[in-house]
């Protein structure tokens, strides 16, 4: 069982599927369900509808991945019960779920596959669904975590802010200057694990001195903690290294800005964990600096905010958007999706207890990230919810790696739920 799992998500290793780049993953997945005799439905946002029979389940999982690193070109490899890849984030978030949907098609089951696109880049697909589900469940398979339901989420937003600049005269020295190499991580997940943040890092480092920015680059994705920078600026005295900080001294000419500003707004920026939910034991509240572009006087700073209700939401995003205002920058907020209220309901406990049969024990959860529950629960609200998945440690990294043998239990935990709702 597991072997067939893993060698489908191989399989998809092989396809590009970076979020916003899904097209050739999209078109092998309708071409593989409908050879083994399914329908298939795809709406305006190309979320993908399969199905055979009558179903009263829905399997649901995202498509796109979060490419870090060398990815697309993934090169999967197991180590110690582990799977990985060399150099880029491997995808197991959410490939594994396809991966087992695929071995259910192969079988024939008579289930609905819900496949949604551009999950991680703000849960594109399932904020605009239109396809139509006539079923009283829907099960997510987008957790990370073995032997445990999620009931649960946190709502976000996506914050942005702009500012242009005017120029300056330059200072006598001048530099390139970068951090790299740092493990990244989920902004929402991980968000408590004082992973550090590149943008946070290069602003603490030129905090106490007198710098002018000509150009910068930092982050990768609005939902991972950033992994580098690199900014090009001139500075009244040379610059010291420092850890995680590499300086390299530029000869020609830099045309740079009066930045004292934005390098306040930096430093000002209060990252990470805003309150913390004692009752869930996880982040009630966070935000993450994710993005900064800074090029011929323009800023661009994009960061994504997270509460598990939208009252406290509400509230962070208003308390950074005065932040900018306070430091002349224009904020708004570009996209916003609901928190997934925890519920313990019929459906959530047939799942308890399929895991309970399997692992031996089960715990409800929830969790502060925005899985698609939330914002298809709008959608659809007669349907209930439930989310589970094998154990994957890191994800949106270089470190992002699934437990092989939790791929196969939890693959059984879905099998037990299939023939529970079936019965």
């Amino acid at each position: 069982m597991q072997k067939k799992i893993l060698e489908h998500f191989m399989t998809l290793s092989k396809i590009p599927h970076c979020s916003g780049d899904t097209e050739q993953l999209k078109a092998f997945l309708i071409t593989f369900a409908k050879s083994f005799g399914y329908m298939v439905e795809v709406d305006n946002l190309d979320n993908i509808l399969i199905y055979k029979g009558d179903s009263r389940l829905v399997l649901q999982a995202h498509y796109d991945m979060v490419c870090i690193g060398e990815a697309p070109s993934i090169k999967p490899y197991s180590q110690s019960g582990w799977l990985r890849a060399e150099r880029s984030s491997l995808g197991a978030d959410n490939g594994i779920a396809i991966a087992m949907m695929m071995l259910l098609m192969e079988r024939g089951e008579s289930l609905a596959f819900l496949l949604t696109s551009d999950e991680e880049i703000g849960l594109v697909g399932a904020s605009g669904i239109t396809l139509k589900l006539n079923a009283d469940y829907i099960l997510n398979l987008d957790y990370e975590d073995e032997a445990i339901v999620c009931i649960g989420c946190a709502g976000g937003a996506d914050l942005v802010a702009k500012h242009s600049f005017a120029k300056a005269t330059p200072y006598a020295y001048g530099y390139e200057v970068r951090v790299s190499g740092l493990p990244g991580g989920h902004s929402g997940v991980e968000i408590h694990k004082n992973i550090p943040n590149a943008i946070k890092v290069m602003a603490t480092y030129l905090q106490d001195k007198e710098v002018l920015i000509a150009s910068a680059t930092g982050g990768e994705r609005r939902n991972s903690i950033p992994t580098e920078i690199v900014v090009q600026l001139t500075s009244k005295a040379p610059l010291p290294e420092s850890q995680w900080v590499e300086v390299k001294a530029i000869d020609t000419p830099l045309e740079v800005y009066q930045t004292e500003a934005l390098l306040s707004l930096l430093r000002t920026f209060e990252n990470g964990v805003i309150t913390y939910n004692e009752e869930f034991d996880l982040p009630d509240s966070s935000i993450n600096l994710a993005i900064l572009e800074f090029e011929a006087g323009r800023v661009t700073i994009e960061c994504s905010s997270r509460a598990m209700s939208d009252e406290v939401l509400e509230r962070i995003n208003n308390h950074y958007l005065k932040l900018f205002e306070k430091y002349g920058f224009d904020g708004k907020i570009e996209y916003k999706y609901p928190a997934w209220r925890p519920e313990i309901n019929p459906f959530s406990s047939m799942v308890n207890d399929a895991m309970h049969e399997v692992f031996g024990a089960s715990r409800y959860e929830a969790i502060h990230a925005g899985l698609e529950c939330g914002m298809l629960l709008e959608k659809y609200p007669t349907i209930k919810f439930a989310s589970i998945g094998p154990t994957i440690l890191s994800p949106h990294s270089t470190s992002e790696r699934v437990k092989l043998d939790s791929v196969e239990n939890t693959f059984r935990v879905v099998e037990k739920i299939i023939a529970k709702v079936q019965n």
